[in-house]
């Protein structure tokens, strides 16, 4: 991997708005990178997931880590698409 095949990952927390994202950029094959990975919001005592680009789904971490599914909000889908999960399919 050479210098123009770098991606970095680079953490962003905004504790105000409870807003947080991993954010990707760099190169690769001399195409440019840049974007989120992952963006998460806590609105009230919820989990919104915005945006997920992870392999297996943020959800299944999260649920690992204690926070139950009807707090765990899959943003990035549809509400017809999230009435066919487990998750909560709470809109604002």
């Amino acid at each position: 991997m050479g210098q123009d095949d770098a991606i970095q990952q680079e953490l962003v927390f905004d504790h105000e708005h409870d807003r947080y994202l991993l954010i990707e950029a760099g190169w690769q094959n001399h195409r440019r990178i840049y974007g989120p990975f992952l963006h998460i919001d806590i609105k009230g005592s919820k989990v919104w997931i915005q945006h997920d680009g992870t392999e297996d789904g943020i959800a299944y971490e999260l649920e690992a880590a204690g926070i139950p599914k009807e707090r765990i909000v899959l943003a990035y889908r549809s509400l017809e698409r999230r009435k066919l999960t487990e998750y909560q399919q709470f809109s604002l």
